[in-house]
């Protein structure tokens, strides 16, 4: 088995997924998990590891049950944490569902929760707690409402600086990470 180092990036793209052409690129979710490799790609510093690369890829019109579903899981068990894109534009897709699914309930993987749709903590908290309307986004996926305090769970804006300070976070890492629980980066 391989070493448990990497980033497992979930994000949503619509079911069937194709990365060719406008493919998954017209899907937001997608584009930022993108942002994220390209940070990696121009500074080699950046602690972004792509469970991702760890296993071949694979296209779209491959069947769940034998392509699809093992390839995800087995990039869950080399992974030391989830990092979930929650937007406006998620959906609760099969593929998340089994992501959030056996990476928290299977795996106790903690999740570095990323909302796209805010830029920095002032918008993101209120006396610094979550707003509401980021607490409203966990009922798009209701596997990962219900889940996630199993795990430790940061919260944290679209902010390159903060998603680095998140994923050095020994906290939010498998073998070394906190009690479970909902954690933000407060001002």
């Amino acid at each position: 088995m391989a070493y448990a180092n990497g980033n497992y990036a979930a994000f949503y793209v619509s079911e069937p997924f194709t990365e060719g052409g406008l493919g998954a690129n017209a899907t937001k979710d997608f584009v930022y998990y993108n942002l994220l490799k390209a940070w990696k790609v121009s500074d080699s510093e950046f602690p972004f590891i792509n469970s991702h690369d760890k296993t071949y890829n694979v296209r779209d019109g491959s069947d769940w049950e034998s392509t699809l579903k093992p390839r995800l899981r087995e990039r869950l068990r080399n992974s030391k944490n989830i990092i979930l894109f929650l937007s406006q534009s998620t959906k609760n897709s099969q593929a998340l569902r089994e992501e959030i699914d056996y990476g928290i309930n299977s795996l106790g993987l903690p999740v570095i929760v990323i909302y796209p749709d805010y830029k920095t903590n002032d918008k993101l908290l209120s006396n610094n707690c979550l707003i509401q309307d980021v607490k409203d986004l966990w009922d798009k996926l209701p596997k990962f409402r219900d889940s996630m305090s199993d795990v430790p769970t940061l919260h944290i804006p679209m902010n390159k600086e903060l998603i680095e300070k998140a994923l050095k976070d020994t906290g939010f890492m498998k073998n070394s990470k906190r009690e479970s629980g909902v954690f933000i980066f407060r001002n």
